[in-house]
């Protein structure tokens, strides 16, 4: 049967957890679209998959050992957040992990945790969460307050790392930070006031704390870092966009 109506309690519940984190965290569900973030999708996690009647024609032969729901092709573009969809998208299960399981991430040879204190940007937690797995970090620890790291445009902007690099909400971000050192982890505040990070600050295991768009970390999670430190700047440029500054603090303290 095909799904010919946004009034479908499935679409509606596609809907749903699209637009309001409130249901996401409830259900502890959330929603990938497109070919790649589809196929990056563990098997176990997967919950339903609905396919356009477009992408059900070209591609059968791809959904031959999958269970999924056709769609008409109006329905599938209204739902849908892209202006060209792909055809395909699926409910997936949440993941859960812990401070402790990625403390236990940690590389023996170098170690990086990223610690976000109130990041806004979608696009922005999603890169960092991205380059983190390209730069082999164990893992992402965030504040409360942060963006919801399941919002669709997090998900869009990891190109599927979301499935591969652990990540936690904490509600005390300065007691978590508290149990990293007491791991014997040296956190590093990226911050104006810091030495250049590029002079050979960084040792073994590293914490890298980043903070707020336009108002950086917050006094009392600054106050936590063994070290404060900069990126150099030249020009009239203060700061960089939050995830490029992670970027290279998180390749410099992998492979400094």
């Amino acid at each position: 049967m095909v799904i010919t109506s946004t009034s479908n309690e499935q679409i509606k519940n596609i809907i749903q957890l699209k637009e309001k984190a409130k249901v996401r965290k409830q259900k502890k569900q959330f929603v990938v679209e497109g070919v790649k973030m589809f196929s990056e999708v563990p098997k176990e996690n997967l919950k339903a998959v609905y396919v356009s009647e477009g992408f059900l024609r070209e591609n059968e032969e791809k959904l031959q050992d999958v269970c999924f729901q056709t769609v008409s092709d109006s329905v599938f573009k209204k739902i849908s957040d892209t202006v060209t969809p792909q055809g395909v998208m699926a409910v997936v299960t949440q993941s859960e992990y812990s401070l402790n399981d990625i403390l236990n991430c940690r590389s023996k040879e170098q170690s990086c945790i990223v610690v976000l204190d109130r990041l806004q940007d979608p696009g922005n937690l999603g890169t960092i969460v991205r380059t983190g797995e390209g730069a082999g970090i164990a893992g992402v620890v965030m504040s409360n307050d942060c963006a919801d790291i399941y919002n669709p445009k997090v998900i869009r902007s990891t190109m599927g790392s979301i499935f591969r690099v652990p990540f936690t909400v904490v509600d005390d971000l300065p007691s978590a930070i508290d149990t990293i050192r007491e791991a014997g982890v040296t956190t590093y505040a990226a911050h104006l006031q810091g030495e250049d990070y590029n002079k050979g600050v960084f040792g073994k295991d590293v914490a890298l704390l980043i903070g707020n768009e336009a108002r950086g970390l917050s006094k009392e999670v600054a106050d936590k870092a063994d070290k404060l430190i900069r990126i150099p700047m030249e020009g009239k440029v203060e700061s960089l966009n939050a995830a490029v500054a992670t970027a290279i603090l998180m390749y410099e303290a992998k492979w400094k």
